[in-house]
């Protein structure tokens, strides 16, 4: 911690590890607005950000407790791989209404390992047809995005919520 007179304290979020100050200029140069993911420990937040000097605007956003809309199970996990799939998918067509079809991944802080929860919300979001840079690589596998590892009804759920955003968006 910085102490005296000729010493500068950090930014507040520097300093809790929460923003990696380096990181998001360099994403906000670019111009292109951001798709956030985060995962709590009980759901994910998915958000479609456009830079504003005043603060950031969100253009679109679809969390973990909004999934119960688009048909996903009251008792299923709302963080899960395939959670997180439906989540990006649903910020996807939501972005596409909008009239953004492009966007960078923005996960903050977040480790990131291939075919992780992350990962499953850019697949989703890629699935809907939103230009994410990505490589192959890091997608999980479809076995794991339709939850054939947890639960084989899961896989039908998937199905529904996808269908359910399509009809909602077009």
């Amino acid at each position: 911690m910085a102490h005296g007179k000729s010493q500068r304290l950090r930014f507040k979020r520097r300093r809790n590890g929460k923003t990696d100050y380096r990181r998001r200029l360099r994403m906000l140069r670019g111009g292109t607005p951001r798709a956030i993911v985060r995962v709590s420990n009980t759901q994910v937040v998915c958000q479609l950000a456009q830079f504003d000097p005043e603060g950031d605007r969100i253009v679109a956003s679809v969390c973990g407790n909004n999934l119960a809309t688009y048909g996903w199970p009251a008792g299923a996990s709302t963080k899960s791989i395939p959670a997180c799939y439906v989540a990006g998918f649903a910020l996807g067509k939501a972005a596409l209404s909008a009239g953004h079809d492009s966007a960078i991944l923005d996960i903050g802080l977040a480790a990131s390992s291939p075919g992780n929860r992350i990962f499953a919300a850019l697949k989703g979001m890629v699935d809907a047809g939103l230009d994410v840079p990505h490589g192959e690589g890091v997608l999980p596998s479809d076995d794991r995005v339709n939850g054939a590892h947890i639960d084989k009804s899961l896989a039908a759920a998937v199905d529904a919520a996808k269908s359910t955003i399509e009809e909602a968006s077009g």
